[in-house]
């Protein structure tokens, strides 16, 4: 990952690349990838994060304890919370994903991964079943409108993070599902999960708990993204709550507390830090925590909780939920 200081570097070095942005730059790298399968037009929306194929290393089969015996995480710090039925509720810990951006990992009978891509705050749990097929995902070291590209191991078919969607090679137009999950402060999934598990911290020379990039979601534009801002003068880097394709602000609903639009329900309140604002994320401010469900029935929906830019560039004819 790069420190917020080394950005404007990666910016320039990035810039400077643009001319490569195409497959045969790209094959020495990605040979078992087929680019002749894409449903990218233009390549020079792919640009490099500075980081190679697995340079941001993605984990496999990580190991949790109870979150009686977790005492390394701030009690604000997020995680993303998956609670399958039948299974211990779990706990991924963001400020491992900060420095990981995906877990793959069972949870009883359910393969799953665990995503989080830092630029876009976009995080999301998806099953790694694809027809008869078992998926492992890692992080390919590009980027699309600041959003994380990753790629499968199986076919090295690229995949854009914030819509579970493949984008090259043999899964292209393939859609991954994707399970209800939330982030919420730790304390909120103790209270609430007792006897859940927490993600254990990986065994990599790392400085969890650091957020390596400090004031970004203070910053005015986001990094390396070249798209058009979002409608209604809504700050690029405001989070907004994704159902679907259609987008509140988070201003809004920790104003408001709940709103019940669109067929769900949405509750914010207290109890979550930002892992985007301070060096330490455990005395970030607070930003609050999400609950989507459905509004007939209760239940979980899918979701996620990105900034505004990148609901825009993938959701260009969303609809805003402003009041």
């Amino acid at each position: 990952m790069t420190p917020k200081s080394h950005l404007l570097t990666l910016v320039f070095i990035c810039s400077a690349s643009l001319a490569a942005a195409n497959p045969d730059a790209w094959k020495s790298e990605w040979p078992s990838t087929d680019f002749t399968t894409t449903t990218i037009d233009d390549w020079s929306e792919i640009l490099s994060g500075g980081p190679p194929k697995d340079g941001i290393p993605a984990l496999s089969d990580p190991s949790f304890i109870a979150v009686s015996d977790e005492a390394k995480i701030g009690g604000k710090e997020p995680v993303i919370t998956l609670e399958i039925k039948g299974e211990a509720p779990r706990a991924y810990p963001i400020r491992y994903l900060t420095w990981h951006e995906i877990v793959n990992d069972d949870v009883g009978d359910t393969p799953v991964a665990v995503t989080f891509c830092p630029l876009c705050n976009s995080g999301m749990v998806f099953d790694r079943r694809l027809g008869g097929d078992l998926l492992t995902f890692g992080v390919s070291g590009k980027l699309r409108n600041s959003d994380m590209v990753m790629f499968d191991r199986e076919t090295e078919s690229w995949w854009q993070q914030a819509i579970g969607t493949g984008i090259v090679g043999a899964h292209t137009g393939d859609e991954l599902t994707q399970l209800p999950a939330w982030m919420e402060g730790f304390d909120q999934f103790k209270a609430r999960n007792p006897n859940g598990l927490v993600m254990k911290e990986p065994d990599w020379p790392r400085s969890y708990g650091q957020n390596p990039y400090r004031g970004y979601d203070s910053s005015s534009q986001p990094f390396l993204y070249r798209g058009e801002n979002p409608p209604h003068g809504i700050s690029p880097l405001m989070r907004v709550v994704r159902v679907g394709d259609a987008a509140w602000p988070l201003d809004r609903l920790s104003e408001v507390g709940e709103v019940t639009e669109n067929g769900v329900k949405i509750t914010w309140r207290e109890g979550q830090t930002s892992v985007l604002d301070k060096a330490d994320i455990a005395t970030s401010r607070e930003v609050g925590s999400i609950r989507v469900k459905d509004a007939s029935t209760g239940a979980d929906v899918p979701h996620d909780v990105l900034f505004a830019f990148a609901f825009h560039a993938f959701w260009p004819d969303g609809k805003w939920m402003l009041k």
